[in-house]
């Protein structure tokens, strides 16, 4: 008999899996998709022309709070949990919600969902959202540069627009994330590997992004979204750990699976750590990936001109995810402000209007900070709003993109910008350069 089965994701690994696991099963039916975490998502269609030919009218994605009703009503048999940085308990409350409404409970796991490239993979996850990942993936990549290698960067999905059209993507210039209307997350992601003059693929059908890649790369590096394992098989597989959330590792899913994964650690931010918060991220690493390669690193922090920063009253900007589904309080923006004296952190929970002040109400952890938001233009004007209405002499801008291009500011303004930076041996270029010289048949760990 044919299965029913309802994928539970968040616009991203949920597609993934369905594409490589159950569209050309015949004895699976994928009734419907449910979104969380992403506004926008539910309410919307996975289209037939990625579903396939047993779909010809798409696939539902619905909301995730209605999990025991499509349950019931749909005939359900299976659930497959398919998103990620989520703590253990909560996959397990889904799992309980799901197993109370008559469904059996999946994870599908790393052989399952992982394809093989032609061409060496490198894939850099975390053990959570804001760890660093980005930051690893550039030194990454600069590496593979000075070693003269070709290296295309391919990112976790993040298609919050027409899937149909964002099938598969491939980012070169401003102009293409401009023509393709991405959205501030987006961009977060891609535009300083752009600027850095690197290639940058995504989208939904990971297969036809792999092939894509491969004709570009030497070395297809995967650069992993919050803290899910890779969609690729990896030769070499590098985890990022936060000290400051050390402890995380071993209480959010897939963040647990990825260090276990790993062969190299990075231990970042202990610029900012104290040396007790250092040692449990060893201890955590060493537990979980006892044989795994330990770099420790800094999360470097700089501002244009730190001196105006002095006696101010700052509004401070940060990445959004990093503080949302990441949990962090703060981020790079918050410690330059401390650093560089700045007179007050001027909370901007008080004036968030719409969508931000949700988003806080939401996110009842975080400081006084405001997280750069931006799933769609509606977003981006409320995050503008909530800027133009509380009261600072100076923004800090720690997006890792300059998001005074996509939002007009009306106060002056300050980028903070901030880059992995290696505290001793080894390093990422010590690690890549051990690892290109392996003989292809020890390196290529994918075919074996």
């Amino acid at each position: 008999m044919t299965r029913r089965v309802l994928i539970v994701g968040a616009a991203g690994r949920d597609f993934h899996n369905f594409n490589v696991v159950f569209r050309e099963d015949g004895d699976v039916e994928v009734v419907a998709f449910t979104a969380a975490q992403i506004p926008n998502i539910a309410g919307r269609r996975y289209p037939a022309a990625l579903a396939g030919k047993r779909y010809p009218d798409g696939i539902p994605i619905l909301a995730e709070a209605d999990l025991e009703r499509i349950v019931r009503e749909r005939g359900v048999d299976v659930v497959v949990f398919s998103y990620s940085d989520v703590s253990h308990e909560h996959v397990m409350h889904v799992g309980s919600r799901a197993l109370a409404a008559g469904a059996d409970y999946l994870l599908l796991g790393p052989h399952r969902t992982m394809l093989t490239s032609r061409v060496p993979v490198i894939a850099v996850g975390a053990a959570r959202t804001g760890a660093g990942k980005s930051q690893t993936t550039r030194r990454v990549v600069a590496a593979l540069r000075q070693a003269g290698k070709r290296a295309v960067v391919v990112r976790h999905p993040m298609p919050y627009g027409d899937l149909e059209r964002q099938a598969v993507q491939r980012f070169e210039t401003r102009e293409d994330l401009d023509r393709q209307e991405v959205t501030i997350e987006e961009r977060e992601e891609y535009e300083p590997l752009i600027a850095a003059g690197h290639i940058v693929y995504a989208g939904v059908d990971y297969e036809r992004i792999l092939r894509a890649a491969e004709r570009d790369a030497d070395v297809v590096v995967w650069d992993g979204g919050n803290n899910d394992f890779p969609f690729f098989a990896p030769d070499l597989m590098i985890a990022v750990t936060d000290p400051h959330r050390a402890a995380h590792a071993m209480h959010y899913h897939p963040g647990e699976t990825t260090l276990r994964l790993a062969d190299v650690v990075v231990i970042n931010k202990v610029d900012t750590a104290d040396a007790e918060q250092v040692k449990t991220a060893r201890q955590v690493a060493l537990e979980l990936a006892p044989r795994a390669t330990v770099i420790e690193a800094a999360s470097a922090v700089r501002v244009e001109t730190p001196e105006r920063i002095a006696g101010k009253r700052v509004l401070v900007i940060e990445d959004g995810p990093t503080l949302t589904h990441g949990g962090m309080a703060f981020g790079a923006g918050w410690v330059a402000a401390r650093r560089h004296g700045a007179g007050e952190i001027v909370d901007p929970r008080p004036y968030a209007v719409g969508s931000i002040r949700e988003t806080f109400l939401a996110y009842p952890h975080m400081g006084p900070v405001l997280p750069a938001m931006g799933y769609g233009d509606e977003q981006v004007a409320e995050l503008a709003a909530t800027i133009k209405t509380t009261p600072a002499d100076l923004v800090l801008v720690a997006s890792p993109i300059d998001l005074r291009h996509l939002v007009a500011l009306d106060k002056p303004s300050l980028r903070v910008r901030y880059e992995l930076e290696e505290t001793g041996e080894p390093t990422i270029d010590t690690v890549i350069g051990a690892f290109l010289k392996r003989p292809a048949s020890v390196r290529r760990r994918s075919e074996r």
